[in-house]
Order: C-alpha cells, then sequence, then structure tokens
C-alpha cells in the first residue's frame, strides 16, 4: 500500500524499492517551492494547541515534511504531531476504535481507508465536515474519492492520496494488450502452447485483495454489489459475469496454480520471477521491477484495467486514505484547518514523488513536471477517473470477510455460488450469523 512498506491492497502505494522511483522526481520537487495557502486559522494568543494526527506508516518523509510546514504555516494556531499506527489496515482501524470508543479526545486527525467512513460516520466517531469547507475540499477533488468520503449525504472525511490497479504486461511476449478478461485468458492460453511465460496474475487469496477483484469485475459488468444506502443487497447478472470470468481464469492455462494464495507482492514476485506474461496489480510494480529485474523491465509495459463487457469502461476499485476530524478533539477547528493544508497541491505532489502515492487533486495530473515523474500517470488518471468504491455500509468488514470467504478457493466458484453469496451478505449488513 508506499514508498516504502508492502501494504494492504488497494490501499496505499509503492514500497521499499520505489526510493529508486522517479529519478526525474528532482524536477518536479521544484514544483514545491510554489505552496499553496496551508489554513486560514488565527493564533490564540495561547500558543499553537498540539494536533495529534494517526496515520499508516510513512517512511520517506513526505508527511514528516507536510506537517512540519503546515505547522509552520498555522500562524501559531497548531504543531501537528504524526502518530504512527500499524502498518497493516486491519492494525490501523483496531488501535483507532478501541480509542474512539472510550470518547478518546486526543484523535485529532485520523487516516481511514476509504472503506471506513461509513462505519466511523455512522458510530459517531467523527465530525462532518461543515459546508462551506465541504465544498472546498470536494472542489477539483476526484469524484470517486469523494464518493468514499461521503456518508449519508454528508462530506466525513477529505480524501488525501488515492490508488489504484493497473494491467501490467510484457511487451516481448505481448506485443499488442488485451481490452477485454476474454483476450487476456485467450492470450495466455496461446503463449502457454507455445512454451512461453503465460500466467496472469491476479490477488486470490482469502483477504480484502480478493474482494477488491470481484468488486471491480461486477461494477464493470454494470451492476454494484449493494444499494447506495448500504441496506440491500444488488447482486444480479453482472454478479454472473464476475464469477465467470474468475470461473474462466482459473480454469485456463493462465492461472497460476498458487492464485488461492496470492496477494500484491507474491504476484509481484511471480511477475519479477519470470512466469507471467500479465500482472494486475498497483504501480508500486514498477519501480520494483526496474529495481530489482532489469531484464525483465525493460519490456515491462502497462495499460487500463481489462474489461469484461467488450467497448465498455473498466471500473477498478479505488483505494487511498480519506482525513477525518476526531468527534471528541478539543481542537476540530485547528484540525480543520490542517487538514486543509495537508492536502494543499504542494503536499500531494510530495506524497507522489516521495512516496509514490497518487493525488486527489486532479490538477495535478496535468503538470508536465508531474506528468515526467510518473510515466503511467495517463492511465492511473484514466482509471481513477471512471473508478468504482467499495459497497459503503458501517459493516463492510464483516461483508469483505463474507465475500472473501465464500468465493474461496477461487478454483471452486462459479455461477452456482451467487444465491449462497448475496445470502451471506445481507446477514452481514443485517448483523446476522457468524462472520468467518
Amino acid at each position: 500500500m508506499e514508498c516504502f512498506v508492502r501494504h494492504e491492497p488497494g490501499k496505499r502505494g509503492l514500497t521499499l524499492s520505489t526510493r529508486r522511483i522517479l529519478g526525474v522526481a528532482v524536477g518536479v520537487m521544484g514544483l514545491l517551492a510554489v505552496a499553496a495557502a496551508c489554513g486560514s486559522s488565527s493564533g490564540t494568543g495561547k500558543g499553537p494547541v498540539t494536533l495529534n494526527w494517526y496515520i499508516f506508516p510513512e517512511f520517506s518523509g513526505a508527511f514528516v515534511k507536510s506537517a512540519a510546514q503546515c505547522s509552520a504555516h498555522s500562524n501559531g494556531s497548531y504543531n501537528i504531531k504524526i502518530q504512527t499506527l500499524p502498518n497493516a489496515a486491519d492494525g490501523q482501524r483496531q488501535q483507532m476504535v478501541r480509542r474512539l470508543a472510550a470518547d478518546d479526545s486526543s484523535l485529532d486527525i485520523l487516516g481511514l481507508d476509504v472503506t471506513w467512513t461509513p462505519e466511523f460516520a455512522e458510530a459517531g466517531w467523527i465530525q462532518p465536515w461543515p459546508q462551506n469547507l465541504a465544498q472546498r475540499v470536494e472542489k477539483g477533488t476526484l469524484k470517486s474519492m469523494v464518493d468514499t468520503a461521503t456518508w449519508d449525504g454528508k462530506l466525513y472525511s477529505a480524501p488525501f492520496n488515492t490508488n489504484t490497479q493497473l494491467l501490467w504486461y510484457r511487451k516481448d511476449l505481448v506485443p499488442h494488450p488485451p481490452t477485454t478478461w476474454k483476450q487476456m485468458i485467450s492470450m495466455a492460453n496461446k503463449l502457454a502452447q507455445e512454451g512461453k511465460p503465460h500466467h496472469i496474475e491476479i490477488q486470490g487469496a482469502q483477504y480484502e485483495g480478493y474482494t477488491v477483484w470481484f468488486n471491480t469485475l461486477v461494477n464493470s459488468a454494470g451492476g454494484k454489489i449493494m444499494s447506495d444506502d448500504g441496506q440491500k443487497v444488488i447482486l444480479g447478472h453482472p454478479a454472473v459475469v464476475a464469477l465467470d470470468t474468475i470461473h474462466d481464469l482459473v480454469h485456463s492455462k493462465g492461472a497460476d496454480p498458487s492464485i488461492g494464495n496470492q496477494m500484491e507482492d507474491q504476484t509481484r514476485l511471480q511477475f519479477e520471477a519470470g512466469v507471467a506474461a500479465f500482472e494486475l496489480n498497483y504501480p508500486y510494480v514498477y519501480p520494483s521491477a526496474k529495481a530489482d529485474v532489469p531484464d525483465i523491465f525493460k519490456n515491462m509495459r502497462w495499460t487500463v484495467y481489462p474489461t469484461v463487457k467488450p467497448g465498455e469502461p473498466t471500473h477498478v476499485t479505488i483505494g487511498g486514505i480519506d482525513l477525518a476530524v476526531g468527534k471528541f478533539s478539543k481542537h476540530k477547528a485547528q484540525a480543520f484547518a490542517a487538514i486543509q493544508c495537508l492536502r494543499n497541491p504542494q503536499n500531494e505532489i510530495r506524497n507522489a514523488v516521495l512516496g509514490g502515492l497518487p493525488p486527489v487533486l486532479e490538477s495535478i495530473y496535468s503538470q508536465p513536471s508531474f506528468q515526467k515523474a510518473y510515466p503511467m500517470w495517463k492511465a492511473i488518471f484514466q482509471t481513477l477517473k471512471q473508478a468504482s468504491v467499495r459497497p459503503k455500509t458501517p459493516a463492510y468488514q464483516s461483508v469483505s470477510l463474507q465475500i472473501s470467504y465464500t468465493l474461496s478457493p477461487p478454483s471452486s466458484v462459479s455461477a452456482s455460488d451467487l444465491g449462497t453469496l448475496k445470502s451471506r451478505i445481507q446477514d452481514a449488513i443485517d448483523s446476522k450469523g457468524l462472520v468467518p
């Protein structure tokens, strides 16, 4: 999920090897000399308050620099102190939930995974954004990310960074990349017959990444997993298309025998091992291959995620982090101002160049220096513009567990699973039954 540690699926960005990324990043860093306004808070005359910012580990120093710069530009209003959460997403959520359940006032700024806003809002743990500030946040921000930050018609968090998967392929094996899953599977079968590397690497382990894959397929087939209000399962024919696609892959020559145990890093390593022609994964795989397997990297190319419907756009599940103000914070006004600063263009660029975290502000993608530093920017931006979000419900954790559990292992998946899947998801929404 960064320049710097491997993270949960769809959530953050690149890896430690990304430090070698973007060798042209120096040019982009010149943009950082032009700082955007960092909030309008003024000093109180009593000295700056301390704002505790709970966020996932980030080792490039981008967050530290942003926190220091925003503090310095707050006119003595606040100092941001980073409180590092556990590396794993589940641990991050658990730590914040425990503190918020105890009305802990030390949680001023919360870094929320894109699936957590409904749960935290419904529990009364985060403060909705005032309408005038919400409008500032929404203006110029990727609509799909604004969607992740909104619950019950209100903006509860501010998009901070995002992420999405692309299709990575070997040009020496595939001169022209596929646009659909059927084409990709057919190409993999042909490569297998020729005795060439042919696997299609995808995340099929029983965890969140599998849910992300299923959600992408359902949305790309024109459907949704549940209703917008998070109360009812909608799965219909698009879900059948998704299940058939999984079935077709795992029963083709393109399936990696270890697909049922694969997460992001396993798929990355298999591609780097030279056994695959295709890989569905996050942008961190590009600098990793550049550093670790230059012979494969020289033929490594990228394109948008394949769709399940010819001629129709694919709707890849979006990832990222949103920033929210803790409900029990004693410094809400300062926290709202600080978040606006943390997500200004200057800091968004720094996070992208140093930390490998794609920006949420659309205007950044049109800057030539940024485009030079992010060679796959066009495919990323196109994907983000038509991205899908995971089911929005306070019960998302249970819903996701039921999806990955019901569809595991991938080798057993068929359209006949639809009834069981619908029943289990509805039980999760209604807080019935046992969670796997």
